[in-house]
């Protein structure tokens, strides 16, 4: 059964409840994942659901954790964002809708060449064995 408003405020810090609910944004380099290096898998914090493999992670200097491509071919939804007067593309969990961040086509040439820019505090790190 899909959460109300107000059952994702219960379960959610102000600031996750801001930014994955409310389409808020962290200030950069303030992340506790930004420099997370080891194996594993990144959820979302909201309902669980593997979005990005470790594998995928890669130093971009934007001050958001950020990946190259996702974990899982249907884990993130990828919308149109008009707001603030800019064109983007904004990245949801496909599994409960909420707001990840955005993607930019300014990833590494040699992958995807997208950046999918994602919000840390988004993000709950699982550092078992991905060969599982």
């Amino acid at each position: 059964m899909p959460l109300n408003e107000e059952d994702w405020k219960a379960k959610l810090t102000p600031e996750q409840y801001r930014i994955l609910r409310q389409k808020g944004t962290e200030a950069p380099f303030s992340g506790k994942l930004l420099s997370e290096k080891r194996p594993g898998l990144f959820k979302c914090a909201a309902c669980g659901a593997e979005l990005f493999s470790s594998e995928h992670k890669f130093e971009s200097g934007s001050g958001w954790p950020s990946f190259y491509d996702i974990g899982k071919s249907d884990a993130v939804k990828l919308k149109d964002d008009n707001s603030h007067g800019l064109m983007r593309v904004e990245a949801v969990c496909r599994n409960c809708g909420s707001h990840l961040g955005h993607v930019f086509d300014d990833g590494p040439a040699d992958k995807t060449g997208k950046r999918y820019c994602i919000n840390s505090v988004c993000l709950e790190f699982d550092p078992k064995d991905q060969s599982k």
